[in-house]
């Protein structure tokens, strides 16, 4: 099945570190792919310690996206449809019981991803791709987290779960800066 977490509130990637995590703590293979984001942060760190984790994400920080010179806007959709083809490689080999794709709405958004592998990799979790579910013991058709705000129509329509994250209130509304292990 496909999970959305989306909304404008906090706690969209860390409901999906908690999948993770429980997967992940039930002996499950996870990959955990993270799109937008190069700099690092305390749920990277954590989720690099659980050796069922794999993590997926640039090396490199680009900042926000209307900072971004044309250059390194290529750059990122290089790093972002290589995830994906990664990620497609998992998902073909039966091998992953999780996927979280955290942040995908923005390059999907802005154009800094191929739709069609995205897409394909969507019909894996629907069991309408790749190999299937005879190929042998230890085979799994992946569950896949999407996270981030204003998700693309076909994102929307494809997920089976859609939580939507209200924000009631948040500091920064009075002007607190993200703090270091609450925010990231």
């Amino acid at each position: 099945m496909i999970q959305l977490y989306t909304g404008e509130g906090k706690g969209k990637t860390t409901a999906a570190v908690g999948q993770a995590v429980r997967a992940a703590g039930n002996g499950y293979p996870v990959a955990f792919a993270q799109f937008m984001k190069g700099r690092e942060s305390g749920e990277i760190r954590a989720l690099s310690a659980i050796p069922e984790i794999q993590i997926l994400r640039s090396g490199k920080d680009f900042g926000f996206y209307g900072s971004m010179s044309g250059a390194q806007k290529g750059e990122l959709t290089e790093i972002h449809n290589g995830i994906l083809d990664r990620l497609l490689e998992l998902a073909g080999s039966g091998r992953v019981f999780l996927m979280v794709l955290d942040e995908i709405t923005y390059p999907v958004k802005w154009g800094l991803l191929d739709l069609a592998r995205l897409e394909k990799l969507l019909a894996y979790a629907k069991g309408s791709a790749g190999a299937s579910e005879e190929s042998g013991k230890g085979f799994f058709r992946p569950e896949i987290v999407l996270t981030g705000r204003d998700p693309a129509q076909f994102l929307w329509d494809s997920a089976d779960y859609v939580t939507c994250m209200e924000c009631v209130r948040h500091p920064y509304e009075q002007g607190v800066r993200a703090r270091r292990g609450i925010e990231f």
